[in-house]
């Protein structure tokens, strides 16, 4: 005991704050997943079918979705955060806080989830696309049992992808106020000269991510045997 005190002189006496810090990342980053996740998808499916040779071939409507996809992309997340706080505000009541930081969370990863969506889709056999259409099978069915089925491994693989991209913009976005173990590691850990506090709230996270890939892997062997 004496040799974690003197290891971990400050997280030591800070149980109660690297539980609420925990449990406020993961409710970020919980919420942020399943509001972006089912907005990308759809985007992504627009982006598939839409695109040159696809089903819905739209070469305006793909463009303009290609075009958008990419620019909030490249857009630095605390930017983001910058560009909608009145968004933010009208939507949360607030531009600060665990909940207010949601918004630009959603806003920065569908981008970046249809995006990879669209790249797990592409990769389904024509032939098998093909095949369905010379069926006679409507474009609705084709999505839901042709493509989300023949790539439901690759769905799965970029969907932890990026929900490890997400846990990362929490952290990101504690730094500027919006809770999380990212706002303990700064406020207590590099404020305060508590390298302990950081290193533990870096550790966290780190389990986290783990925990995540660990969970995709395990389904994507499920879904492929």
């Amino acid at each position: 005991m004496n040799f974690i005190e003197t290891l971990l002189p400050n997280a030591i006496e800070i149980p109660d704050e690297f539980l609420q810090s925990t449990l406020e990342t993961l409710y970020m980053s919980i919420i942020t997943a399943v509001l972006a996740f089912a907005l990308g998808l759809a985007l992504g499916i627009w982006l598939i079918l839409t695109q040159p040779n696809g089903l819905k071939a739209n070469p305006v409507v793909y463009g303009v979705l290609d075009k958008l996809v990419n620019i909030f992309r490249s857009i630095p997340f605390v930017i983001m955060i910058a560009l909608l706080v009145n968004l933010t505000r009208a939507i949360a009541g607030t531009s600060i806080g665990t909940t207010a930081v949601i918004v630009p969370l959603v806003v920065a990863t569908i981008p970046f989830y249809a995006r990879q969506i669209q790249n797990a889709l592409v990769e389904v056999n024509p032939g098998v696309i093909e095949a369905a259409q010379a069926m006679g099978t409507s474009t609705w069915d084709i999505v839901t049992r042709v493509y989300l089925k023949e790539a439901l491994p690759g769905i799965i693989r970029v969907s932890a992808l990026s929900i490890i991209n997400v846990i990362g913009l929490t952290a990101m976005a504690g730094t500027i106020g919006g809770g999380g173990l990212g706002n303990l590691a700064i406020t207590r850990g590099y404020n305060r000269f508590q390298t302990d506090v950081t290193i533990i709230s870096t550790i966290i996270i780190l389990i986290i991510v783990f925990i995540s890939q660990a969970i995709a892997d395990r389904l994507v062997k499920k879904v492929e045997h």
